[in-house]
């Protein structure tokens, strides 16, 4: 059964490479025309196709495919309510490509109503949940996990920094893309995962600092009870807090002793700056444009830019502050080493009312003691690409 092999191989790189590009992009069309050819040669051999996935197990017909035993799809597909796929003869193109679009739909949060669309369109592909005559039903059931590596998502926020520095664009496409892939990968084995990137070299602090405030903001949102859509916007907001220090001389950022006051003055103006980039290439992104100018603002009025009139901040906003602040103090910096988990929570708790939220403070420390051994700290494998250096908050 080769066949069915790589197919089902050709698919599964098909939505995960999906996660990270637009559509139209060629390395998109790509991966869609691979496994589509891949399933043309399956029907080629059978023309009536049923995959089953149960668990580990995965059976094409009544035949178990024994070369995919390791293959961890099996239950991702399964927990996102595809236990039972067939494939009728002819299958087009563009009914593959909807099939696509809903499998990453699924995996991503944002699958609706797509029983009643599917009976609405005619489609040649049928899944859903195994019933107990082993007939297809539909169910909205657990999301599941991609990949544990974030390796693309790392090298796509770096072009996503250098595109801001060189030509001031700011691409709302990828950013999106970028959450939806972090979040697949923190929903996985019917629980949540916290994939944070460990830093490696100075230089990369731009990149692990962006996804790992992301990832974090994206967990605090659904700890508190937020639905799908406001998660994911409250991920973009957290992805492009920082934004802003693409506009910063690069021996700012990356001076290893304390900045002098008119160097200081310089880093704080990154909260103004990425509001103004934010809000001068994507007129949809008024939530990230207000995260990045007032999360480095206190909860008692203090902190960067000077409030004229006291406000209360954007709940988004300090959601990202917290978030933002765990995890500059949990990376090493080059004048001091990364601190302890429970000493940045208890120094978050310490702080509740004056520089935190006391609400979201409290649910942040209750999060990551509860989440703790879900917290999966990752390594950036592919190649640091030129780009500058965070400072700490």
């Amino acid at each position: 059964m080769i066949e069915a092999v790589n197919f089902l191989t050709a698919f599964a790189q098909a939505v995960a490479t999906m996660t990270l590009y637009r559509e139209g992009h060629p390395a998109r069309e790509r991966v869609i025309d691979s496994a589509f050819d891949a399933l043309l040669q399956l029907q080629a051999r059978l023309p009536n196709i049923v995959f089953t996935f149960l668990g580990d197990e995965i059976v094409c017909g009544s035949m178990p495919i024994r070369e995919l035993r390791t293959w961890d799809w099996g239950p991702r597909l399964s927990n996102a309510g595809i236990q039972r796929l067939e494939f009728e003869p002819d299958v087009g193109r563009d009914d593959f490509v909807e099939f696509l679009d809903e499998v990453l739909a699924r995996l991503t949060l944002s699958a609706v109503g797509s029983a009643e669309a599917r009976q609405l369109r005619k489609s040649r592909i049928r899944f859903g949940t195994v019933g107990v005559k082993g007939e297809i039903e539909d169910a909205a059931v657990p999301t599941a996990t991609v990949s544990y590596s974030l390796d693309d998502e790392a090298e796509t926020i770096r072009w996503l920094h250098r595109e801001v520095q060189e030509s001031n664009t700011l691409h709302l496409t990828e950013a999106e893309a970028i959450v939806r892939s972090l979040t697949v990968a923190m929903h996985g084995d019917r629980r949540i995962i916290i994939p944070l990137l460990k830093l490696r070299e100075f230089d990369e602090y731009t990149t692990t600092h962006a996804l790992n405030v992301s990832v974090l903001s994206m967990a605090l949102a659904e700890f508190l009870g937020l639905g799908p859509r406001d998660v994911r916007a409250f991920g973009v907001s957290g992805l492009l807090h920082d934004i802003g220090k693409t506009r910063i001389p690069r021996d700012i950022l990356t001076k290893p002793g304390r900045l002098e006051p008119h160097e200081r003055e310089i880093m704080n103006r990154h909260t103004v700056d990425g509001a103004r980039i934010i809000i001068e290439t994507e007129e949809h992104l008024d939530l990230a444009a207000v995260v990045a100018y007032e999360h480095h603002i206190m909860i008692d009025g203090t902190g960067y830019p000077a409030m004229r009139f006291r406000r209360d901040c954007h709940y988004a906003s300090r959601i990202v502050h917290v978030c933002d602040v765990y995890d500059a103090l949990r990376t090493n910096r080059p004048y001091r080493d990364a601190w302890a988990s429970e000493r940045v929570l208890g120094y978050i708790e310490e702080k509740a009312g004056t520089e935190f939220d006391p609400g979201i403070a409290r649910a942040f420390a209750a999060m990551m003691r509860t989440w703790e051994n879900q917290v999966a700290v990752l390594t950036d494998e592919s190649q640091a690409l030129a780009a500058p250096a965070i400072d700490a908050p």
